[in-house]
Parts: C-alpha cells; sequence; structure tokens
C-alpha cells in the first residue's frame, strides 16, 4: 500500500446530533403510528435528514 500511496479509511466516530435535554415545547403526536388516510390531503409528515460536508452539516428538509 505504501509503494502505491494509498491508505485505509477510518470509520468516523458515531456523533449524536440530538440534545432532547431541553425545556422547549414539543410537538404532540397526533398520528401515534397511524399512517393511513381516508382522504387525500389528510395527514402529513416530514423528516429532516442531517448530511455532513465540508462545510459543516446540511440540514435537509
Amino acid at each position: 500500500m505504501k509503494n502505491h500511496q494509498i491508505a485505509a479509511r477510518r470509520k468516523r466516530k458515531f456523533v449524536v446530533t440530538t440534545d432532547s435535554r431541553h425545556d422547549l415545547p414539543v410537538a404532540e403526536n397526533k398520528l401515534n403510528q397511524e399512517f393511513s388516510a381516508t382522504k387525500p390531503d389528510e395527514k402529513w409528515v416530514t423528516d429532516i435528514t442531517y448530511v455532513w460536508t465540508r462545510e459543516g452539516w446540511l440540514y435537509a428538509r
């Protein structure tokens, strides 16, 4: 590997990005894992994705 100037890639350490220890209000769980709807536009859900970039964390909705 040294002759070919290559090196093994190390695993990144797991980083916790959520801090649940706060006094901020938390939204009520209105769906309670019941995602089936009887008509269109009755229930909406979303998620936030965290992506590491060279400039830092990118938050995508």
